[in-house]
């Protein structure tokens, strides 16, 4: 016998006895009426004006939704529901990030607590227990964004390692490639000894430390000294220079005589370089292009050296001599006993400065030249800066412009690899689109000159608008976007 439904007096009785609204039972059963009636899910039919989109930023798929994604997401389900309402056929791409380097450390603790590690493992099987750790875990964003009702297309949710997504990244990647916009070079990058790989400016984070500012005593080749100060007396077993102002009188007889270098006894030169700031300790700064961004860029103006002292595993390489395998700091307190053990070693001062450590393993970053991918940020930033000084795109408040204006005019070539097991595989896939995009026999020799075919780099997070139906097919034909 079924049991009996209750009466509508029974439901207003009901409703009399609460004294608060309770959305958990209200919500969940008006949103699965809103996916039961399809209207998230738009048929592919129509012209461009009767269509409108939105491709979702996608969120990490380790992570979980916070109050800015609540915010941005508020926005496009406002823009969707009111498309939708004034019969356009309105759909909200759904997705998420593959999320490379979060993803793999959340593994690789995983593996940890197993008694194993990925290199264990091997690399095809470690993807796939990536890919079965993000089947467990990688719904939570989904049901948080059906607990808040947004009106995401559920029925096509996309992720940026899906195989179509990977056709299209690698389509991209070769078509920016050969317009000369990504390119390989030995350049300055930010590595994080953490995880093992660089990481891009936005993944730094600047921190204040207290620190020491260390007078160094650099020996003169025709008599005399020169000292310098640095926060950094480890690096100097890299100097290839040392750089003072061309308009600081103290030092302009100096330029283009040499200075010796303490404990290496390596000669070096004397430059003079508009960079150095001549009121900030010395006024004579010592140049190690391999340590440090700033001394990268004047030692390429003036052709120098480029030594590395310090290795990707964040200890000193065999190049640092006789303190070849400490860890960094263990070296650079061996270095000040070992200046001051030469008479070399000045006043050592209390210094607070900023240091740039890795928003994702929290470890001091280390300034290493790396063989990487990059993009050529200067040719993309050009229409970029110039829609907001000739005023087409305005900020407010108006200081926020100019605060934008220096980033991007100050901005540098953009690290688009990085040492990764998790993402997508550089190895071959450029070889291989060349070949299928140029159709001719000079790919794979220019995929050799240039270094392609043994790449194990991971890309960055690609972000393409696949999902809207960018092109991926070889013949290059043109897809519904």
């Amino acid at each position: 016998m079924s049991e009996a439904q209750p009466t509508s007096a029974d439901r207003l009785q009901i409703l009399n006895d609460r004294t608060r609204y309770e959305p958990g039972e209200v919500e969940a059963r008006q949103f699965e009426r809103w996916i039961d009636s399809g209207i998230f899910h738009p048929e592919d039919d129509g012209t461009p004006d009767e269509n409108y989109s939105i491709v979702i930023p996608p969120p990490n798929v380790t992570g979980a939704l916070h109050m800015g994604h609540a915010l941005n997401g508020s926005i496009q389900d406002c823009l969707i529901r009111m498309k939708r309402m004034q019969g356009k056929r309105a759909k909200w791409v759904l997705g998420t990030d593959h999320a490379g380097i979060a993803t793999q450390a959340q593994v690789e603790k995983l593996l940890a607590t197993e008694g194993t590690s990925r290199t264990e493992l091997g690399r095809e099987a470690f993807e796939q227990r990536v890919w079965q750790w993000r089947e467990q875990y990688g719904a939570t964003i989904v049901d948080q964004f059906k607990r808040l009702g947004a009106g995401c297309d559920y029925g096509e949710e996309h992720f940026t390692m899906d195989e179509t997504y990977a056709r299209a990244v690698v389509k991209v990647f070769v078509a920016l490639y050969e317009k000369g916009l990504i390119y390989r070079d030995n350049y300055m990058v930010n590595w994080d000894p953490g995880i093992g790989s660089a990481i891009s400016d936005l993944e730094v984070e600047d921190k204040e430390v207290e620190g020491a500012l260390y007078d160094i005593k650099y020996p003169l080749e025709n008599g005399g000294e020169l000292t310098i100060a640095t926060t950094r007396p480890e690096t100097m077993l890299a100097d290839t220079a040392i750089a003072v102002n061309p308009n600081d009188e103290r030092y302009t007889e100096l330029v283009g005589s040499h200075a010796i270098l303490p404990i290496v006894g390596r000669r070096i030169p004397i430059i003079a370089d508009d960079h150095v700031d001549p009121e900030f300790g010395t006024g004579a700064l010592k140049i190690t292009p391999g340590h440090d961004p700033n001394d990268f860029e004047i030692g390429r103006k003036h052709g120098l050296e480029e030594l590395t002292v310090i290795g990707f595993d964040g200890c000193m390489t065999s190049d640092a001599g006789e303190f070849a395998g400490m860890r960094v700091l263990d070296a650079r307190e061996a270095v000040v006993e070992k200046l001051r053990s030469e008479g070399a070693l000045g006043e050592v001062k209390p210094h607070t400065h900023v240091v740039p450590h890795s928003h994702r393993s929290g470890e001091r970053i280390e300034p290493l030249i790396s063989l990487q991918w990059f993009c050529d940020m200067k040719q993309l930033a050009g229409p970029a800066i110039e829609v907001v000084e000739t005023g087409k795109v305005k900020f407010v408040p108006e200081r926020w412009g100019r605060v934008y204006l220096n980033w991007m005019n100050e901005i540098r070539p953009w690290c688009v690899s990085r040492q990764l097991w998790w993402g997508h595989r550089l190895r071959h896939m450029v070889l291989k689109r060349l070949v299928a995009v140029r159709h001719d026999g000079l790919a794979r020799r220019d995929a050799a000159a240039e270094g392609l075919l043994p790449d194990r780099r991971a890309l960055d997070r690609a972000r393409h608008h696949l999902p809207l139906g960018r092109p991926h097919d070889h013949d290059g034909s043109r897809v519904r976007r």
